[in-house]
């Protein structure tokens, strides 16, 4: 703990002796977690909270550290979109779940980007980390079967394998992080899923011939069965991808002009593949151990800013794309002190705040003043709006239709900046806020994970300024609150926006309450105009 405290209170002086006016085009970064909890974060869950995330707590003692910040989902896929265009994925043909195994692109290629409104501005822009959000792989139709495997690996690889796989892997994608604004990517798609082998812009590096052996679907490594490079070693992921990424920083800080690094990690999310040095120093579980490992490499990535002298001139946003996976062991780790939803009820995937209230922490020397606490409802959404508005940007009437600057708070105001969020579960139930209302219009927490629902009414709503933990539903009780907060829904379902401005249309049309059994998803890419 002493150690702690030595590394906050240096942090602090240091921010404090070197802060700066802000540059007019600073240096992003955006690095966005895993399946880190609410309450996985130290700074978050002192109380409750077991594992020592210094780093993290370092930069928010550096920074703004925001309590009510929001993904758009409970799972990953569509909080990604939705941390990138500015818009909520559920306007996309993404109503449940997560893009699947070689799946297509999700954002459309006309849709503007955090990197692609960045580029024209002169910033370098690179992607390093988990993508999931779909390429055109190459797959043939025909042939999916034989470029994955349910659950596991296949018994053999057999020559007609290996010559899908090179018929595939020998060729650049389309689709993927270099066709929508970033002038490079290196990282895995889904370190869980085939392909085993890293990408570097739009190909493999090296052609797969093998199957993931079958000892790497065992405690929360793999998923999937799928091609594989021989050899592949899944604790070797993370830091691979902080190599990268120090070396992109050291590389554009000597180039002379802003970047841009968005860095979607792959961690602690699985495959919970601990590197030795960090094995059994948690003292909970594997899961903990990696999400100190993690912090460790968030912490190396701000380390290559400070050396390459562009600390000062750089916004670093931290969050994660959802909560925790209650699979990995939650309730272990509760039975030993510690919650990694904090107060918050649920987990991943869930409507229920554990499943999307999530880590966010800004840093910028300059206009964010040291050891802020900011309790005003935000969302992931909002980054691309603030980007804008920190550069003197004019967005599209056609993109960030749900994005609202942060830059107000991020210079100390107290004032909202948006009149409610929308949130979802996996299973694309809403989660609509306003205030601190909260209306879930089903019962349960819609996630794949979720605790069985004693709940009889057809909906839930919950005052979270004094009911954080959604313990006491007042659907029943209070009928005018539930129709304002469907009506707003509607509303922002209706325009096609939440933000003010022209009318905008959904890809797909939008139901408050979702049909039981999942509907198929459209294959065809909706037109829309050129923003």
């Amino acid at each position: 703990m002493n150690g702690l405290v030595r590394i906050l209170a240096g942090a602090a002086a240091l921010v404090a002796t070197t802060v700066v006016a802000a540059p007019s085009t600073p240096n992003i970064v955006v690095i966005l977690a895993d399946d880190l909890g609410y309450g996985d974060v130290h700074c978050y869950n002192p109380e409750r909270g077991k594992i020592p995330t210094p780093r993290m707590d370092g930069l928010a003692a550096e920074g703004m550290r925001f309590t009510d910040a929001h993904s758009s989902s409970g799972v990953c896929s569509p909080s990604r979109y939705a941390l990138l265009t500015g818009r909520y994925h559920w306007r996309t043909r993404l109503q449940r779940g997560i893009v699947g195994v070689f799946g297509d692109p999700l954002i459309a290629p006309d849709r503007l980007t955090i990197a692609g409104m960045l580029k024209p501005k002169g910033y370098a822009t690179a992607c390093i980390g988990k993508w999931h959000l779909g390429r055109d792989w190459g797959v043939p139709e025909g042939e999916a079967k034989l470029f994955s495997g349910k659950g596991g690996a296949a018994a053999e690889v057999t020559d007609t394998h290996r010559a899908a796989w090179r018929a595939v892997f020998s060729k650049p994608f389309s689709g993927g992080p270099t066709s929508r604004g970033f002038d490079e990517y290196f990282g895995t798609d889904v370190p869980n899923w085939p392909p085993y082998c890293f990408i570097e812009n739009e190909r493999t590096v090296g052609i797969p011939t093998e199957f993931l052996p079958k000892e790497l679907f065992q405690n929360h490594l793999a998923s999937l069965g799928g091609p594989a490079l021989p050899g592949w070693d899944l604790s070797k992921i993370l830091p691979a991808l902080a190599d990268r990424a120090c070396a992109f920083v050291e590389r554009e800080s000597k180039a002379g002009k802003p970047f841009f690094l968005y860095m979607p990690l792959t961690a602690p999310h699985t495959p919970i593949a601990v590197n030795p040095e960090w094995r059994g120093k948690s003292g909970l579980i594997p899961y903990a151990d990696f999400v100190m490992e993690t912090d460790a490499a968030i912490g190396r990535v701000l380390d290559a800013l400070a050396k390459a002298g562009a600390a000062d001139r750089t916004l670093v946003v931290l969050t994660s794309d959802n909560g925790c996976a209650p699979y990995i062991g939650a309730k272990e780790m509760e039975a030993k002190g510690h919650f990694p939803s904090g107060p918050l009820r649920g987990y991943k995937a869930d409507a229920w705040e554990g499943g999307h209230r999530v880590p966010f922490i800004v840093r910028w020397p300059g206009v964010v003043k040291p050891g802020g606490v900011c309790g005003q409802l935000v969302h992931q959404a909002d980054l691309i709006a603030t980007f804008a508005d920190a550069l003197g940007v004019k967005l599209p009437e056609t993109a960030a239709e749900d994005s609202f600057s942060l830059m107000p708070l991020l210079r100390g105001g107290g004032e909202p900046v948006r009149e409610g969020a929308v949130s979802a579960s996996a299973g694309g139930i809403f989660a609509v806020r306003k205030g601190s209302w909260k209306l879930i219009p089903a019962p349960g927490g819609g996630g794949n994970w979720s605790e069985p629902s004693s709940n009889a009414a057809p909906g839930q709503l919950y005052n979270l300024a004094a009911d954080l933990g959604e313990k006491e539903n007042l659907y029943g009780s209070n009928p005018d609150k539930v129709a304002e907060l469907t009506a707003l829904l509607q509303g922002w379902i209706d325009a096609g926006r939440s933000t003010p401005g022209a009318k905008q249309t959904n890809d797909v049309p939008v139901e408050i309450r979702k049909p039981a059994a999942p509907a198929a998803r459209p294959r065809a890419k909706p037109a829309r105009k050129q923003p």
